[in-house]
């Protein structure tokens, strides 16, 4: 478990590692091209060691360059008479993103229920649609679910997505991939884990246009084919959007770097409407939290798939600040229906007043002093919280259940630490 204690204020530089949750599809996205890749700035998290295992199970071979701990050369499959037994894509919710390149390798994907955080339902029946689009058939069971590859076809394949589902688009553009048909997708999710997917498509001469309304695909000309290419996972921005929260909350000024600073627009928005320095650049972002001005007006921190809108996983780091600054402020997620139960039961053992007003929206008055306890990361963004909430309660705080923090973070304790936090890993 780790302990944490308030101590001065967060000062220094610290860089994000590569982005989970831009990696996961980039990997898949690498299986599912047909040719070497080199994908670089991968994070040392659970998740994504799982995600490689699979693709070598699958019958892809991952290289690690000598020298390069977070770089992998990712080469086509071989072709097996036997089909895969992938029982650990039961343990990460993206394994789902791996249906279109085992539907070209195969012919059929099998894999279990997606596992991972347990923040709401996580219903397959959008990717299923996706897939009867491109004339692929889908089963299931009790266990999983079983896609079978249609006859193929020619032509633009043309969907309209009833809300901006991250998983569907990214399974609408993979699966356009390995087809190499055209595609016309409406109401598209248009997050930076979905551009850098498509980005990665346009280095291989696929013509991409994303609009708000749609996203339109164009397979290359004969001829582009064939080459390696390289790719980079962008820098992650929840990681810098809680080390942010987490410099704010201990009235610190620091820099993280290594993060697009288009990606945390909202993140910024939020901090400066509480009072709190905050900019982006480039590639960074700064926090000068020690000229807080608390402003007490109500922060609205309400989680959006809409293209700018606040990234959900923003919402439970900017709760855990807001305990310590004045205003009544209002948090709704109701995209992860299942996280505000985790997280409000473990802010109030840290003493935290937070009223439920329905399963997804809640609100908090602050400032509110909070106390040390044992609390339980269950769930990875409820674990980061609790960090953050610990860096300004008064005693030791310890979060165990770290397996759920390691899945989407490599290190978030130790960047913490670097820049002078009073937190450590001690044996239970």
């Amino acid at each position: 478990m780790i302990a944490v204690r308030p101590g001065p204020p967060l000062a220094g530089t610290v860089t994000v590692d590569g982005s989970k949750n831009a990696a996961l599809p980039l990997l898949a996205c690498a299986a599912a091209v047909g040719r070497p890749v080199r994908l670089s700035n991968i994070p040392a998290t659970t998740d994504v060691q799982i995600m490689l295992a699979l693709l070598q199970q699958a019958g892809w071979h991952i290289a690690q360059p000598v020298g390069e701990p977070t770089t992998a050369v990712i080469l086509p499959a071989e072709s097996r008479c036997i089909f895969p037994v992938l029982a650990q894509a039961a343990h990460i919710r993206a394994s789902y993103y791996l249906v279109p390149a085992l539907l070209a390798q195969h012919g059929e994907a099998r894999l279990p229920w997606p596992g991972g955080c347990r923040i709401g339902a996580r219903g397959m029946e959008l990717h299923f649609t996706v897939y009867e689009a491109f004339g692929d058939r889908s089963v299931v069971d009790d266990s999983g679910y079983r896609v079978k590859a249609g006859t193929p076809r020619t032509g633009t394949v043309s969907l309209v997505l009833p809300f901006r589902s991250r998983g569907a688009t990214v399974a609408a553009v993979l699966r356009a991939l390995t087809t190499r048909r055209p595609l016309r997708l409406g109401e598209p999710n248009l997050s930076p884990e979905v551009l850098s997917v498509l980005d990665a498509l346009c280095s291989v001469g696929w013509q991409t246009r994303a609009g708000e309304r749609l996203l339109t695909l164009s397979p290359p000309s004969a001829g582009q084919e064939g080459d390696a290419v390289v790719w980079q996972v962008p820098g992650d921005k929840v990681e810098a959007g809680t080390l942010a929260c987490a410099i704010a909350a201990t009235r610190g000024t620091a820099r993280i770097d290594g993060v697009h600073g288009k990606d945390v627009g909202p993140l910024v928005a939020a901090l400066q409407q509480l009072g709190i320095p905050a900019g982006a650049e480039a590639n960074a972002l700064s926090v000068s939290a020690q000229d807080t001005r608390p402003t007490a007006r109500p922060l609205r921190a309400i989680a959006s798939l809409s293209p700018g809108g606040l990234d959900a996983d923003f919402e439970p780091p900017l709760m855990a600040l807001a305990l310590g600054l004045p205003g009544t402020h209002l948090f709704a997620d109701a995209i992860n229906p299942g996280r505000h139960g985790n997280l409000l039961p473990q802010l109030a053992r840290l003493g935290a007043d937070v009223e439920e007003i329905s399963p997804t929206e809640c609100r908090l008055t602050g400032p509110q002093e909070l106390t040390g306890a044992g609390v339980e990361a269950t769930d990875i963004r409820t674990g980061s919280a609790l960090m953050v909430a610990g860096l300004t309660a008064r005693g030791v705080t310890t979060v165990g259940g770290l397996d759920q923090l390691r899945r989407g973070h490599a290190d978030l304790p130790g960047k913490l630490r670097a820049l002078g936090a009073d937190i450590c890993e001690v044996t239970p």
